[in-house]
């Protein structure tokens, strides 16, 4: 390869988990776009294909995995709720702002519903199917049937809600949705910590949570001229200001207003293993010495370099011949902490949150980028 044409290779072992380029790779402009599918072009089909996109297959051989591991695996995945986030589509598709107003529309006319978990960013917008929605709350065990009719009643009436009205259902219905997960507590008029928002979360959160820690929704809600438009009393020593310490919650002056935001039981798992996942992958790329390497490459970093044989009778003669069979699948951090999170998936979702952006190199296939 000309060392001119993109990369150049350096003497380092193909074993080394240093970078392999000793300069920075050629840029021929940004992938807009990152689906590969040219019949993918609304925000239906997008939510189609990054659900069946998700997981990879468990293999059939030299798993590297018990029977035991296996089935957690696959119950783990049945378990996720079936949302995604509004980023992963706008990665996928040409037009973020199309994708915004679509999915606006999508949402009044009762096709999909909006899910927003406060201070996550980007990765805590999610989208979900009413279908699948209104499956979820007909299936669960955790709700006596009169809330649940009373919560599927008030969905039908109210397709585009996010936050639950005033007095639209009994105070012991708002705590069993609670309780069952369907519904959560946002306290508007407090102060938030910043230890609340860690690891790779602090990337990609919103400029008034990781800076301010004051949030510009409840700040816009108040008098002008009042104490309340700067954040209220403590604001500039929660924030540090004035000789302060380190951040922490502050209890307000008065008692922060309680809303209660439509939420899928087992965001929480999704949110977890999302943020991990992202955060694998830009550590990935700082492996690197510009912190951008091929996209192959960057695959064959997530899978670990898994071994590639026949089946498994192949691979045990491999071993008694003291041959090496390389690292089996269920040895990778794909399969131990990511349970099998395909890199397509987890490449686009680093993309809408914002971290990584590919480009074009015009010699060695597509660049991956870390940008934060």
């Amino acid at each position: 390869m000309d060392p001119g044409a993109g990369a150049r290779t350096s003497s380092k072992g193909v074993g080394d988990d240093d970078d392999w380029f000793d300069d920075k790779l050629d840029d021929l402009g940004l992938v807009t776009a990152l689906a590969t599918d040219l019949n993918l072009r609304d925000t239906p089909q997008a939510i189609q294909y990054i659900r069946t996109r998700m997981f990879s297959l468990v293999p059939e051989t030299a798993a590297g995995m018990t029977s035991t591991r296996i089935s957690e695996v696959l119950n783990y995945r049945r378990n996720l709720p079936p949302i995604i986030s509004i980023a992963h589509v706008q990665a996928l598709l040409s037009s973020p702002s199309a994708v915004e107003r679509e999915v606006a529309e999508l949402a009044r006319r009762g096709f999909l519903r909006r899910i927003i978990v406060p201070r996550r960013g980007a990765v805590g917008e999610f989208i979900v199917l009413s279908s699948d929605y209104e499956a979820s709350i007909k299936k669960t065990t955790r709700l006596n049937e009169y809330t649940r009719e009373n919560l599927l009643k008030y969905l039908a009436s109210n397709p585009d809600v996010q936050v639950l009205g005033r007095g639209a259902l009994k105070p012991a219905e708002i705590e069993e949705l609670v309780h069952a997960g369907f519904l959560t507590a946002h306290h508007s008029g407090g102060v938030v910590s910043y230890d609340a928002i860690s690891g790779t979360m602090r990337s990609y959160a919103r400029p008034e949570d990781k800076i301010t820690l004051t949030s510009l929704e409840t700040i816009s809600r108040q008098a002008a001229g009042s104490l309340g438009t700067v954040g209220g009393q403590g604001a500039l020593r929660n924030a540090g200001g004035s000789g302060g310490g380190s951040l922490s919650v502050m209890a307000p002056t008065t008692s922060p207003a309680t809303e209660y935001r439509l939420a899928a039981p087992g965001a929480g798992s999704f949110l977890k293993l999302v943020s991990g996942a992202i955060g694998h992958l830009v550590s990935l790329l700082g492996k690197s010495k510009f912190r951008e390497v091929p996209e192959s490459m960057l695959r064959e970093r997530w899978d670990g370099g898994i071994a590639k044989v026949k089946d498994a009778r192949h691979a045990a003669a491999k071993m008694a011949r003291g041959e090496s069979t390389g690292v089996l699948p269920g040895q990778t951090r794909k399969w131990r902490q990511f349970y099998g999170l395909t890199f397509d998936w987890v490449l686009q979702e680093a993309v809408g949150a914002g971290l990584v952006e590919v480009f074009e190199t015009g010699s060695v296939g597509r660049g991956v980028r870390a940008i934060r």
